[in-house]
């Protein structure tokens, strides 16, 4: 009987020890948010016209991913280009999680037929939108919060 409990003892220490260097090794932070961040130029004169296109139909397009819980929030910051290769705008866009991801061209499909009537408008927008400026490059970034 004796033997049982030293062995029972030890088998408890060892899990013990197994679990606080489990613990141990865990991150020291946690994932948050995923951002999208585009840059744009947008072409000599065009600036009102690409205004007019972001106060419409991109503002719709982000309130009702918003509506839906796709997008947590959208925003536009205005640059001033030190070259005149660097951006005009950005366009920020933050996302829940990853996870969003692996169902968002569906749920964003249903959402830009509302807008424009077809997914084929919608590109043929998307396109036409190229004579007014150009999109210089996405980045993902993901938030790290402390734990």
């Amino acid at each position: 009987m004796r033997t049982c409990k030293k062995l029972l003892m030890v088998g408890l220490i060892s899990c013990a020890s197994v679990g606080l260097s489990v613990a141990a090794d865990e991150l020291p932070y946690k994932q948050g948010p995923v951002t999208v961040v585009s840059s744009i130029k947008i072409k000599e004169g065009k600036f009102f016209d690409y205004w007019k296109f972001l106060n419409s139909a991109w503002r719709q397009e982000n309130e009702e991913a918003k509506k839906q819980g796709l997008v947590l929030s959208y925003t536009i910051y205005q640059a001033s280009p030190k070259t005149p290769a660097d951006p005009d705008l950005y366009l920020v866009i933050t996302y829940p999680n990853m996870a969003v991801f692996d169902t968002i061209d569906e749920k964003m499909a249903v959402i830009d037929k509302k807008i424009w009537g077809s997914l084929q408008e919608a590109a043929k927008t998307d396109a036409d939108r190229e004579s007014i400026r150009t999109v210089l490059g996405s980045e993902m970034i993901r938030e790290l919060d402390f734990k």
